[in-house]
């Protein structure tokens, strides 16, 4: 499975808490495990400065203004189709009625050229912002790159990946998001199916993968299930148990972000494919 390069995607307040409590975790991204340790207060604090600084960002770029204190959920990757940016609006009635004024959304990514389905995709998502309004806020960050990656992943408060089983080979944007104590709310597909642990790690969208479910495969199900989570299990925690949202972020990075980074992935490398010590990166 793949993985991240802690250094390049951690943000700079989680750098400073694991530097403090986590000695060596950037040449040993394994340590992490212990951001348990974190005071809980410390991880918020930190995440809620990524936070203000994404919406600097946003505010600079589009001129429209995001609040602090509003659930903001992200999706930021390549327009291709089988991602399925547009999920969420599938029943807009629906959508609204569950979250309208608890949510705002930052969408990011670019479609290849020749790829129609994925241009038709961003001007679907154009379109649901438009009627949406100011019940849901809705940005689009155009010219995505590296750098709107990094402030996105490290200042959204959830990270939303809505593939089409079996497409998605393993994903990487959501674990630029563990390593910032960004839950993944996600498809039981690439990665995440080793990285989810409903209500520790995340929330999944959808039923269990099974072979017979990919080859009939009911959109409907991955919708609905959405919905019902955001209504009945993301949105109740995230503004009445913020306890447990940040006890869900401690353990995003202590399970997910110590595992999915590039450190783990060239030592299995190489004890696994080459019969070799690993020294380090």
């Amino acid at each position: 499975t793949n993985g991240v390069h802690p250094g390049t995607w951690v943000s700079t307040g989680m750098r400073r808490l694991f530097n403090t409590h986590i000695p060596g975790w950037e040449n040993d991204p394994g340590r992490l495990v212990q951001a348990v340790k974190i005071p809980p207060e410390d991880i918020w604090s930190a995440h809620q400065a990524s936070k203000l600084r994404l919406l600097a960002g946003i505010m600079e770029q589009t001129g429209q203004q995001f609040e602090p204190d509003i659930l903001t959920i992200g999706f930021a990757r390549r327009a291709a189709t089988y991602k399925r940016a547009d999920l969420l609006f599938s029943n807009m009635k629906r959508l609204l009625e569950v979250t309208s004024g608890k949510i705002q959304l930052v969408f990011a990514g670019k479609a290849h050229p020749k790829d129609d389905g994925g241009k038709a995709v961003l001007q679907r998502l154009l379109s649901a912002s438009q009627k949406v309004g100011e019940m849901i806020p809705i940005v689009f960050l155009e010219n995505y790159d590296m750098e709107k990656g990094a402030m996105i992943t490290q200042g959204v408060d959830l990270w939303l990946n809505t593939p089409l089983r079996p497409r998605e080979a393993s994903g990487t944007s959501g674990m630029k998001c563990t390593l910032n104590g960004v839950m993944n709310f996600s498809v039981l597909d690439g990665w995440w199916i080793e990285g989810w642990i409903e209500d520790v790690t995340g929330w999944s969208i959808g039923p269990d993968p099974t072979e017979s479910e990919m080859v009939h495969y009911d959109e409907s199900l991955d919708a609905n299930d959405l919905y019902d989570k955001l209504e009945n299990k993301i949105i109740p925690t995230y503004y009445n148990n913020r306890e447990k949202w940040i006890w869900m972020m401690q353990r995003t990075i202590a399970m997910n972000g110590s595992f999915f980074n590039t450190h783990r992935v060239a030592r299995e490398y190489c004890e696994k494919a080459y019969n070799i010590s690993f020294r380090g990166m």
